[in-house]
């Protein structure tokens, strides 16, 4: 079953020393089975525009390459996307 390669990639931009996102990704815990989860440290050299966009935003979210939320976890919005992406997959 390659049911690994059709999962949604989860990228949330984070930088060392962030409880927010700790946090954030211990809410997330739950649904792990169902993404992959990417990280991207902005305070990294070679992701510079990244950290431009959102010094002051972190954790931020994109699902599958898409902004999805920031500061935290909509729980509700991170489902229904998620959803929405599963069944575009089956």
């Amino acid at each position: 079953c390659s049911a690994s390669a059709n999962k949604p990639v989860l990228t949330l931009f984070t930088k060392k020393q962030c409880p927010l996102c700790d946090e954030a990704k211990e809410v997330l815990e739950p649904y792990k089975r169902r993404f992959i989860l990417q990280e991207v440290d902005i305070t990294l050299p070679d992701n510079w525009v990244w950290y431009d966009k959102y010094k002051y935003d972190i954790p931020v979210f994109h699902l599958n390459g898409k902004f999805l939320m920031k500061h935290q976890v909509d729980i509700q919005k991170f489902e229904d996307q998620l959803m929405k992406l599963e069944l575009q997959n089956n």
